[in-house]
């Protein structure tokens, strides 16, 4: 995957600036790649420069360009997406506080369109994508704390209609909890006997906390992806890692009947006092939801996709 995103970067620093807009008229418009300045030839200088140029061209309001159901300010809309994933693939290659910068960016610059012409499409559907791509919980690109200033300016635009500000002030609240580089917000879990405990008394070099729900298909993919790994297997049994698997839930009948399924190995809890689920402890929209903390339980990775999670944990050093 990295090899692919690389090499993107490398054809894209090749790239020549799309120049002069073609007429109004003229529909479809090639999406308007960025060119990397020639001193820039650092690759984490030129992600970073892509990152943060990557919509100056379309966005910009000097011509605008007309907008249907098929395209976006001249650019066809099954190609704006697919640049969309591509600006996102770049934003993983720099620091996550930058992207969460440039995210913020992009939404001052969709607003300078919105403000120029309302009859344009490019605010609300750069706004679906990002929802779509950033905080649905499905999403192999979500990532709460490059979202959060997207949404942080959703819920006070005047381009957002007044009864969806509450939603959005919302979900910015949500997503500033257990920010990647804070401490884990604490909490008392039980085992199957009622016993208490708190995952600040856990001691590891690592901790992997992981939401689950008895029956989950998905969670269940986790459980054996992390049984089958050797080298994952050897850090737990020599105290490196631990695995805090929760039930936030109710039905703790059902979840007594899963014992077996969950490794022996691990932590595995319920919550007595539903505090996570009701007491804005964490934003757990869907399970199974991963988080890494290291042994301060500060957040190293936040409702991460298990296939990051499991890259992270295979390097590792013994």
């Amino acid at each position: 995957m990295r090899i692919r995103i690389i090499a993107m970067l490398a054809v894209t620093m090749a790239a020549v600036s799309c120049g002069q807009r073609k007429d109004s008229t003229s529909l479809p418009r090639p999406f308007p790649q960025v060119q990397v300045p020639a001193m820039v030839t650092d690759r984490e200088e030129a992600a970073s420069y892509l990152a943060e140029h990557y919509w100056d061209e379309f966005t910009d309001t000097s011509v605008l360009y007309p907008c249907d159901s098929q395209f976006v300010n001249g650019v066809r809309k099954t190609d704006l997406e697919q640049m969309y994933a591509n600006w996102l693939a770049i934003l993983d290659m720099v620091p996550l506080e930058e992207a969460a910068g440039y995210a913020g960016r992009l939404f001052r610059q969709i607003s300078s369109v919105e403000s120029r012409d309302t009859s344009s499409t490019v605010f609300e559907t750069m706004t679906d994508y990002t929802q779509k791509y950033l905080y649905d919980p499905n999403s192999p690109f979500r990532n709460e704390d490059i979202y959060l200033p997207f949404v942080k300016a959703m819920s006070t635009s005047p381009y957002i209609p007044d009864g969806k500000k509450p939603g959005y002030e919302y979900d910015a609240q949500m997503c500033a909890l257990n920010q990647v580089g804070t401490k884990a917000a604490d909490f008392v879990f039980c085992d199957r006997n009622g016993r208490r405990y708190s995952l600040y008394g856990i001691k590891a070099e690592y901790i992997i906390l992981f939401f689950s729900n008895p029956g989950c298909t998905a969670c269940k993919e986790i459980i054996d992806e992390l049984e089958s790994e050797p080298h994952v297997k050897s850090m737990i049994e020599s105290g490196r890692l631990a695995v805090l698997n929760i039930y936030i839930d109710s039905d703790l009948a059902e979840w007594r009947k899963y014992m077996p399924i969950y490794p022996d190995s691990w932590y595995n809890g319920y919550d007595p006092d539903y505090a996570i689920r009701t007491g804005i402890l964490y934003n757990v929209r869907a399970i199974p939801s991963l988080y890494l903390l290291d042994k301060d339980k500060t957040v190293l990775m936040k409702d991460v996709p298990q296939e990051r999670l499991f890259l992270w944990l295979r390097n590792i050093p013994v």
